[in-house]
């Protein structure tokens, strides 16, 4: 049975909402009932049926309207799209990498057939039946990563690996929290997470980094992280600052539930086969408070998160403004009562 695509916005209207299923499937982020960043990496290994987990790329209800809206970013800001020339190759395996995943999760949406170097790539979601030479970029209309990341949800990062670092040298970037593509391109794994409190003084980069270097092909590896983001917006980027900024001081008492979203990025690492890159798919998901007090648990652990967490987390998630309207208004639905172990609801 397929996956039913809604029609809806992420912008102007915000008509974006999720559906009763897709809230209990919803990657909530909280194991516990307290936050600090740390490495939290995984195996990336196929989880419960009816998770985000169930295929390694994960394809939901809101694919179609995430591809329209990605059109329409890279209309208004095409740099939100670049790859450094020695990037091609990279770009060819992450493309056969996004049409594997899919075809083989969703194959009633997603169909792949190859005949040598002559592949076929049918989108029926997008109404795209396309026949290519893999390897030849003037075959397709696109260069292959832009032309594969404008048919997958989430962003993505081609990582380079020399001299020890990863470098951050391609990307498909449209749905970010706050950092900027065209200011990162060709930063070093460091560089571009300098701006991240406490965790480089408790060593988590120098680990993360480690971990990340020594990813084997066919081992891919995951984390979670998270913020918080006023309406449905899936671009939050400093391009766009002026449009989504204001937001945080239109919360009120009265509208927390609605304005108010909680964002988590499910965050995979794969190493790629011919460029020996890696990957470095960033998933995003959207849930407005009113759909995650529908479980009870969440409502509970999310209130002593947001109450409890760290100033400076909190000033670089830009919660500071609205967070004790969020935290008085969450408290409401804390009973105090016990929340069980594990990130899904109760």
């Amino acid at each position: 049975m397929g996956i039913t695509f809604r029609n809806e916005t992420f912008r102007n209207d915000f008509t974006f909402r999720n559906s009763p299923e897709h809230i209990r499937r919803f990657p909530f982020p909280f194991h516990e009932d307290s936050y600090m960043y740390a490495v939290n990496i995984e195996p990336h290994v196929l989880g419960p049926k009816g998770s985000v987990l169930e295929n390694l790329i994960d394809v939901d209800e809101h694919y179609v309207a995430e591809m329209q809206d990605r059109a329409l970013v890279l209309a208004e800001d095409p740099l939100r799209c670049q790859s450094l020339p020695h990037m091609t190759l990279a770009g060819w395996d992450l493309l056969e990498l996004l049409m594997e995943q899919q075809a083989l999760g969703y194959p009633e949406h997603f169909t792949l057939t190859r005949d040598g170097d002559r592949w076929r790539w049918i989108n029926r979601p997008l109404g795209i039946d396309d026949t290519f030479t893999f390897g030849d970029v003037s075959t397709l209309p696109y260069g292959p990563m832009e032309y594969i990341t404008r048919q997958s949800q989430g962003d993505f990062c081609i990582l380079d690996q020399r001299d020890g670092n990863l470098w951050m040298d391609a990307g498909m970037v449209t749905t970010q929290a706050d950092w900027s593509l065209d200011f990162d391109i060709g930063m070093n794994f460091f560089e571009w997470h300098a701006p991240v409190p406490l965790a480089h003084e408790r060593g988590i980069f120098v680990r993360a980094l480690k971990f990340l270097t020594n990813i084997q092909q066919g081992k891919p590896a995951r984390r979670l992280n998270w913020t918080m983001t006023i309406n449905p917006r899936l671009d939050t980027s400093p391009e766009n600052y002026h449009k989504w900024g204001p937001d945080r001081a239109t919360v009120t008492p009265e509208n927390v539930g609605d304005k108010v979203h909680l964002r988590v990025e499910l965050q995979s690492f794969w190493r790629l086969p011919r460029s020996n890159g890696i990957v470095f798919p960033i998933r995003c998901y959207l849930i407005k408070m009113d759909e995650l007090v529908t479980q009870p648990k969440w409502a509970r652990r999310l209130h002593r998160v947001i109450r409890d967490l760290p100033e400076e987390l909190a000033n670089y998630k830009g919660l500071t403004r609205y967070r004790p309207t969020l935290v008085e208004w969450l408290s409401k639905l804390d009973d105090g009562s016990p929340t069980s172990p594990g990130f899904g609801p109760d």
